[in-house]
């Protein structure tokens, strides 16, 4: 398989799953809400999430990681569809999304610290998942701050969120099952974000200045 047909696989995955969000968002056009109602809801539900990890209700937080990611896709398609699209909003959202996503591994890492359950690769893969998720996002915005779009990338944040879910609702079946979903966020997140600077040195013709 080329590198380009599987990240055309990859990118109608995630747009199909973005079109699943269509009929959300139509009720939630009759309704006062804004997208940075939705954008916090999203967050609480993702704090709620890592409260559930951290305490040891996996396949529980399975299903909230999901809704969670449900209402992050939902604030950016209701700011389209109703022409509120603003750099505030995209600001707090993008900010968000961030905290979200840091905010759940901890709740793992609190879970893999507790007395009876500290396995080192666990430890290890969601410390290397901290280092490595914010590493992508974090290119990407250097990325179009010097104005180049960069939303390349094998692994992305609908990924991360999708195999943190599977992970966990797998847990019941497999106690391995959270710490190989650390374990491709990990890798994964390392390789989209070498996939990304490669990519932004390449725009920028390897003019490397700064710190």
């Amino acid at each position: 398989m080329r590198k380009e047909d599987g990240m055309e696989k990859i990118t109608g995955v995630r747009r199909s799953a973005y079109r699943l969000t269509e009929p959300a968002v139509q009720i939630l056009m009759r309704t006062g809400i804004t997208p940075n109602n939705l954008s916090w809801l999203g967050f609480s539900i993702a704090v709620g999430a890592a409260v559930l990890i951290a305490t040891g209700h996996l396949f529980i937080a399975g299903f909230v990681v999901i809704a969670a990611g449900f209402f992050d896709m939902l604030d950016g398609s209701l700011a389209r569809r109703t022409n509120r699209v603003t750099s505030s909003g995209a600001v707090l959202d993008s900010t968000l999304d961030r905290v979200s996503e840091a905010v759940l591994l901890l709740g793992v890492l609190i879970f893999y610290l507790l007395p009876d359950s500290r396995p080192a690769l666990g430890i290890l893969f969601v410390c290397l998942a901290l280092i490595g998720s914010p590493l992508t996002s974090y290119i990407r915005a250097k990325a179009e701050a010097i104005g180049i779009e960069c939303k390349i990338g094998l692994f992305t944040r609908p990924e991360r969120v999708i195999v943190l879910a599977v992970g966990l609702l797998a847990s019941p079946l497999n106690n391995n099952a959270l710490i190989i979903a650390l374990a491709v966020i990990a890798t994964l997140s390392f390789v989209t974000a070498g996939q990304r600077l490669v990519y932004l040195l390449k725009q920028t013709g390897n003019q490397c200045g700064g710190r």
